[in-house]
């Protein structure tokens, strides 16, 4: 790889991490009181504004995963993995108009309080223990490790380690002062990795360009992706046959064509944003129509994520097909597909090269940083406030909330340290989507029916939590072998190891359907109304102009661009 750094380069880097440090000190300085509250470390006592709402949701959202995994994606399946992103664009709206109203007329700081107040102390602590299980094991490690690898292929040499722990110490830095400092330099980060973002995938077509003689630059060498891989501008895959080679069959059990959109597609989406402390978090201390606004922003900023995140590794692809990457295989004579967008990277002019590398750590930066924040709240109010020490003090609550990101980043570092989960092996973006998927069903049924239907008891709540993750994991691992390839509910099909598996996007809709009916079932069993049921009134949910306006643009674009992929 031309991995080497110039002094442009480093100079465009440190220009950047000097000035996300000295504006997060600024922010902690100016905005610090002399006994910081609870609401205001963690919540950032409502001063968000929507702008900065939304640039952080996106800047949490868009890291390593997605610049390396979601890139990794593009090179093997193509435009089809954008779904993830398109559908979330309809969720936002959908968690902006439902979900907050709900949140916020209830004064819900935590998930795990929402689940106490609506269904009782069990379920909190068990979805707490959960989410914090899942953060740190799933999420955390895997955007360390993502991410390291990234920037040691970029930098070159053995710097594996270093970057792991200097990206570990620099999201520390961050995410220490709380959910303002991190809130506000989200607004930099997204800015730096949108930016960032765009200039390596006009690069990268530029160089698919240059590759066939083109000269017209970005647009001729877009026209060259489609007219040389049509097949990765499909964004649905059609149903395997016997005859069908393992590469495609490969495709489709991660994308399982318009299955997938009556089944995970939806729930893994609606769970991630509507559901999941990392991200409402950012909302939960504004007002309605603040936390709405940045919300639909979001949504409208996760319409262009796939060209700075899926394009390049398309690009790659190409490269790669014909001739332009061969520097870059492996001692197998093999691609490892997460090295796309790295592979890109190298190819950069000086300087580019360092605003590219200072995206991709602002994208790592910032979604540790949101990550380590939320696993501090959760810890220190839904478990340490509540079970450790009823009577903490603010004062005490936030050092605990520090003691608990300072935790959380070294045990990161430690299990990313010789990828002791196999994340590699697994490929990035599908090894989260996959293991995130296995609680996904559960909780998606439990928030649904624990706000939309008074009737909703405790052990429905719990059976459900329970249930959702037993049947994820049947579905996923033993239903093939137990029941069969092929049924009236599924149909597996070889994954290239000697057995038959089922698209983990169906497995999560099977999961959430059966785990939907018998909450449901169970919940009949109790009282007509809940006693904990939660207050709903029509007014709620009604939008403003502004509001409504943002949700047809989005609607439009998003109508725009299946049209033009479908």
């Amino acid at each position: 790889m031309r991995n080497n750094l110039t002094t442009l380069d480093l100079l465009v880097f440190f220009v950047y991490l000097i000035g996300v440090s000295a504006y997060g000190f600024y922010i902690y300085k100016s905005k610090q009181k002399a006994e910081q509250s609870t609401k205001d470390y963690f919540l950032a006592e409502g001063s968000l504004t929507w702008w900065a709402i939304g640039a952080s949701m996106i800047a949490s959202n868009i890291s390593a995963e997605q610049f390396i995994g979601m890139s990794g994606s593009g090179f093997k399946v193509g435009v089809a993995v954008a779904a993830y992103e398109w559908v979330a664009a309809v969720v936002l709206i959908i968690v902006a108009v439902f979900f907050m109203p709900v949140y916020l007329k209830n004064k819900i700081f935590t998930m795990p309080q929402f689940l106490e107040q609506r269904y009782n102390s069990t379920l909190s602590l068990i979805m707490s223990i959960f989410w914090l299980f899942l953060y740190v094991l799933v999420n955390l490690t895997s955007i360390l490790y993502l991410g390291a690898l990234a920037l040691s292929n970029l930098i070159g040499g053995d710097s594996f380690h270093v970057i792991i722990v200097l990206l570990a110490l620099f999201s520390l830095l961050i995410s220490i002062g709380g959910m303002k400092v991190v809130g506000y330099t989200d607004v930099i980060q997204v800015v730096v990795l949108v930016v960032g973002g765009l200039v390596t995938t006009y690069i990268a077509l530029t160089l698919v360009s240059n590759q066939f003689n083109l000269g017209g630059g970005a647009i001729s060498g877009f026209t060259a992706l489609m007219d040389r891989a049509p097949d990765h501008f499909r964004m649905i895959f059609d149903k395997p046959t016997q005859a069908t080679p393992q590469v495609e069959i490969d495709k489709y059990l991660a994308l399982p064509g318009i299955a997938m959109y009556f089944a995970g597609q939806w729930i893994v989406n609606l769970n991630y944003w509507g559901c999941n402390q990392y991200i409402t978090q950012r909302a939960l201390g504004a007002d309605l129509h603040t936390a709405r606004t940045g919300i639909l922003f979001a949504g409208i900023l996760k319409l262009m994520m796939p060209v700075i995140v899926m394009l390049p590794g398309i690009a790659a692809y190409v490269l790669y097909q014909n001739g332009g990457l061969q520097a870059e295989m492996s001692s197998t004579g093999s691609f490892n597909s997460d090295n796309a967008y790295s592979a890109i990277l190298t190819f950069l002019p000086n300087g580019l090269k360092g605003l590219s590398m200072a995206a991709l750590t602002a994208a790592i930066v910032a979604s540790l940083a949101g990550k380590v924040n939320s696993i501090s709240t959760i810890f220190t109010l839904d478990i340490y406030k509540r079970y450790l020490n009823k009577d903490a003090t603010e004062k005490k609550q936030v050092w605990v909330g520090r003691l608990t990101i300072l935790a959380a980043v070294v045990l990161s570092v430690a299990m990313t340290w010789q990828d002791l989960l196999g994340i590699g092996g697994e490929g990035g973006f599908q090894f989260i989507q996959k293991y995130t998927g296995f609680i996904s069903p559960g909780i998606l049924a439990v928030f649904l029916l624990g706000m939309f239907w008074k009737r909703t008891t405790a052990t429905a709540g719990i059976v459900g939590i329970l249930a959702g993750f037993a049947l994820s994991v049947f579905f996923n691992n033993y239903a093939p072998t137990v029941l069969g390839p092929e049924t009236i509910l599924y149909t597996a099909f070889p994954n290239g190891r000697g057995a038959y598996e089922i698209p983990f996007l169906i497995c999560m809709g099977l999961s959430f359907a059966f785990t939907f009916v018998l909450m449901v079932g169970v919940s009949l069993a109790g009282p007509v109304v809940n006693p904990r049921a939660i207050e709903l009134n029509p007014s709620m949910f009604r939008v403003s102009t502004q509001t409504m306006s943002l949700i047809v643009i989005t609607m439009l674009m998003l109508t725009a661009l299946y049209v033009k992929f479908w």
